[in-house]
């Protein structure tokens, strides 16, 4: 019988040796109570799962029950993305959560004439069709594959984590803060915010091993005992829901345009890129070997999420970072409490007063624990660029790519509005227009290594 480079025992990575990332390593198995509370905790950090589908229904005046059924959709497609990855191809500790890009790109889209939200659809259904036959490996060896190749330069990997961090900070401290019409603002949103954010550093820093892999889910909760203080929560749209959600083809619609796909493909694409830098993180941290076709299977998982999601109403999907760094929190790296997130995300997905019910969840307590959460996986971006031999070639590539991703969430929206649509949303997508900046330098100053 031939061994595969599945069936060798990977090494410890020189990362993990310098400090033992996890306590619980990523082929370790729990017991099923904590496995269900770490499922359970994984899902209530995922900060776009409830913030998302609800701004693109409010953007789109949607039908209560359609809202619902959008995150029902969204919960099922990251569900299944996520198992992809547990156990079945990627073999490591990854939830695959909304990507913001692909909520923004939908959201833009749905909104220009002659488009809405069929061609938004039904273009992000193609691409995503596009992006799994590329995305497939062949005899361990893929288009992506080559692309996992060039990620492994530190360089590249820890400037990307860093842009897919700036990218969500909108939906971090923002949504903590709150708006001026919102009911808890500006007291019931910071106080119930920090309690979250302060028990779970507490623990994080002096909690015992068993009481940290119950970190998040005992911030979140009491911060939302907090939150009830001050403004007490309604369960009445929980009785009313029904109780199963059923799956629509295409419930908005199939238009296809061309110009549409290349766009979602190029979403697609910095999707992958920032999901292969969060794979290599999660991989260091676990002591796991992450070669280039392991690298290509992951991608290929979450493609085969993205179309799900796009047949029947969801979001594509990226490593989350939210998830990532509760794995840093945690200490328990086991991909068979992620598994269990994926089984939890379906569940929930079809149950429609489970998603009402999560949705009553106060998104100041989610986005304060996003704040914390997205900051530790930022940091661990720049610890991997410890590793840069940082010459000319490196500077220019990721400082100047740095800036161009984050400068244009900065670009005022009347100069966004006479711009075309697909250079509006790269500019307000920084792993794509950061990333590809990054890239493209750093190739064509190959070579290029004397210091001034």
């Amino acid at each position: 019988m031939q061994l595969t480079a599945r069936d060798v025992p990977h090494p410890r990575s020189s990362h993990t040796s310098k400090g033992q990332a996890f306590d619980v390593g990523v082929h370790d198995r729990l017991p099923v109570l904590q496995l269900i509370l770490l499922g359970l905790q994984n899902v209530f950090g995922m900060t776009g799962m409830f913030v998302f589908p609800a701004l693109l229904g409010l953007a789109f005046k949607l039908a209560p029950f359609d809202i619902a059924y959008v995150y029902g959709m969204t919960f099922i497609a990251c569900g299944v993305s996520t198992i992809l990855q547990s156990i079945l191809l990627l073999r490591l500790p990854i939830v695959q959560g909304p990507y913001a890009g692909s909520f923004g790109a939908i959201l833009a889209i749905g909104h220009v004439t002659d488009a809405g939200l069929a061609a938004a659809y039904g273009s992000f259904f193609v691409a995503a069709v596009l992006w799994c036959l590329i995305s497939i490996p062949i005899r361990g060896r893929s288009g992506i594959g080559l692309l996992a190749r060039y990620l492994a330069n530190p360089l590249i990997s820890g400037m990307t984590v860093m842009l897919i961090i700036v990218q969500i900070t909108s939906v971090s401290l923002p949504n903590w803060i709150g708006q001026a019409s919102s009911a808890g603002f500006p007291v019931a949103n910071l106080v119930s915010g920090a309690v979250a954010v302060a028990v779970i550093i507490v623990i994080m820093r002096w909690g015992s091993r068993l009481l940290r892999r119950g970190a998040i889910l005992l911030g979140i909760a009491l911060g939302t005992a907090c939150f009830m203080l001050f403004q007490p929560i309604s369960f009445a749209p929980v009785a009313a829901a029904p109780m199963l959600v059923e799956p629509r083809l295409f419930p908005f619609g199939f238009v296809v345009q061309t110009n549409l796909v290349l766009m979602f493909l190029l979403v697609l694409l910095a999707a992958g890129m920032g999901s292969m830098a969060l794979y290599r993180t999660v991989a260091d941290w676990g002591g796991e070997a992450l070669p280039p076709e392991r690298m290509a299977e992951g991608v290929f998982g979450a493609a085969l999420g993205a179309v799900v999601a796009a047949l029947f109403g969801g979001f594509s999907t990226i490593a989350y970072p939210d998830n990532i760094g509760m794995l840093r929190a945690t200490r328990v790296g086991s991909r068979y409490a992620t598994l269990a997130a994926g089984v939890v995300l379906i569940l929930l997905g079809a149950c429609v007063k489970f998603d009402m019910l999560l949705v009553l969840v106060p998104s100041p307590v989610i986005s304060a624990v996003a704040t914390l959460l997205f900051g530790v996986v930022f940091m661990h971006g720049v610890g991997m660029l410890a590793d840069v031999e940082w010459d000319d070639r490196s500077l220019i590539s990721a400082g100047f790519g740095f800036l161009v991703g984050l400068g244009g969430l900065f670009i005022s929206p009347d100069t966004l509005k006479a711009m075309p649509l697909i250079v509006r949303l790269i500019l307000q997508q920084p792993v794509i227009s950061g990333g590809f900046t990054l890239l493209i330098l750093h190739a064509a100053l190959r070579g290029s290594r004397t210091t001034g």
